[in-house]
């Protein structure tokens, strides 16, 4: 079994970065950034789908390896609603502002 590493994102520590201020990150716009992870969640959902396919139809004798990628998609999922719903309420709280 392969366990892979975190993968961490630098903080800037003593200039701005023009691209971060202007929504980019590594040169791609914040909007590509949201497509790239909604992709891999979706990879994760059908690897844990094929996972049970196989799991049922005795392709994996391992029972781990179907709990696992359920379990990653499951997680990934769970954190791609907590940001969607934080992303909601930081809307609706701009939306109540007075100006």
């Amino acid at each position: 079994m392969r366990i892979e590493p975190l993968k961490l994102v630098q903080a800037a520590t003593q200039k701005t970065d023009v691209a971060s201020v202007g929504g980019l990150q590594d040169g791609k716009p914040f909007s590509k950034f949201l497509t790239d992870a909604i992709q891999d969640v979706n990879k994760l959902q059908q690897t844990a789908d094929q996972a049970s396919l196989d799991l049922a139809a005795g392709k994996i004798q391992d029972v781990s390896q179907a709990v696992i990628a359920s379990e990653k998609a499951a997680i990934s999922l769970q954190l791609t609603m907590q940001v969607r719903n934080k992303v909601v309420d930081a809307y609706q709280e701009i939306m109540r502002m007075q100006v």
